[in-house]
């Protein structure tokens, strides 16, 4: 295993740092309210960081969100590529790369997806959806929403189509999150055969269908924007222990002080490498089914260790709402969350590890 990043990638991740920094001020951020930054999208999608994605593969998209994580920029970077332009352009059949590739890597259109909710919807004959999924991140955003049906087969449906019903849902952090009920709303299937496996990484997940591949690289890419929310959390509490003095000297000098900063240090580190073992594997072509759930739950249970310590290095400061360590603690909050507990998915990591004894 390699995680140097190329050439390609670390100049990708020096421009999107370089962004993130300009335009993701504390003042913006709490501007923006639960929606886009427009302005941010925008400039992420001028400066064809969207578009090379494609090329960087997950292990350049993993480096990229963590540069996001680490401001809480507010744009849809995780989902738009996790669910739609590396789904479409590794999954999709060729028309439907043609068609829907320029406009997501142009920010144009913006993806979301309905996961894992498979089992919650249904497809007829006609390729008409039912069902409902909730809490659907930045759904009210996107153009397209990716849906996983009872079959594991993948389903684009445009929001603006007949049957699509989208009810604001707010989550712990500003994810301009929605209720994403269909009523026999007219969707495609993702690929050519509906198996949805054109000219991609089918295996990566070690099953072979789509509908896994995807979950698994969503997980990897949201444990990375994980990785990045960590991170910026505990720049911001080193930053604050080593200014902040009690009984004159620095609250970094006490001993509990350091030993906490020490613990979320090795929680974000464990975040990060398990994400980017995840991320090479898929874009190797390898099993990686076990690896995006150990990386998904690194960043659930330990992604809230981190957060909680951040705000609790701040004394009386990380009670305030307003301060910027406090949208580090939503955001690592709700990827918990979307990521799912703790539990949950070491059982399914312990039903894959059965399967292969």
């Amino acid at each position: 295993m390699d995680f140097r990043p190329t050439e390609e990638q670390a100049a990708a991740v020096g421009l999107a740092a370089q962004i993130f920094r300009d335009l993701a001020t504390h003042e913006r951020l709490a501007a923006a309210g639960t929606g886009t930054d427009a302005e941010l999208w925008k400039a992420l999608a001028g400066s064809g960081l969207i578009a090379a994605v494609e090329d960087v593969g997950l292990l350049g998209l993993v480096l990229l969100l963590e540069e996001q994580g680490r401001t809480t920029a507010q744009v849809p970077f995780a989902a738009t590529c996790a669910y739609g332009l590396l789904a479409v352009a590794r999954h999709g059949s060729a028309e439907q790369r043609a068609r829907l590739l320029p406009a997501l890597a142009a920010g144009e259109a913006v993806a979301t997806g309905a996961f894992p909710e498979r089992g919650r919807f249904t497809a007829n004959a006609h390729g008409r959806l039912t069902g409902s999924a909730q809490a659907v991140p930045w759904l009210r955003d996107a153009t397209h929403v990716l849906v996983p049906s009872a079959d594991r087969q993948l389903w684009l449906v445009r929001t603006d189509a007949s049957g699509v019903e989208i009810a604001p849902q707010e989550t712990t952090a500003p994810w301009s999150a929605g209720r994403l009920v269909l009523d026999g709303a007219q969707a495609e299937r993702l690929g050519d055969d509906g198996a949805g496996d054109a000219g991609g990484d089918g295996d990566a997940d070690g099953h072979g269908d789509a509908y896994a591949a995807v979950l698994a690289s969503a997980r990897t890419a949201f444990a990375g924007l994980q990785a990045g929310v960590c991170a910026g959390s505990l720049a911001r509490a080193v930053a604050y222990t080593g200014e902040r003095e009690q009984f004159g000297r620095p609250l970094s000098t006490n001993q509990g002080v350091m030993l906490r900063a020490a613990d979320a240090y090795m929680d974000t580190e464990a975040i990060r490498v398990t994400a980017y073992e995840a991320a090479w594997r898929i874009d190797q072509g390898l099993p990686a089914h076990e690896h995006a759930l150990t990386a998904a739950w690194w960043a659930s249970e330990a992604g809230k260790r981190v957060v909680h310590a951040g705000q609790h290095l701040h004394g009386g400061m990380g009670a305030d709402l307003d301060h910027p360590v406090h949208r580090h603690f939503l955001w690592g909050r709700q990827l918990d969350a979307y990521l799912g507990c703790g539990s949950e998915l070491l059982a399914e990591l312990g039903a894959v590890l059965a399967r292969e004894v």
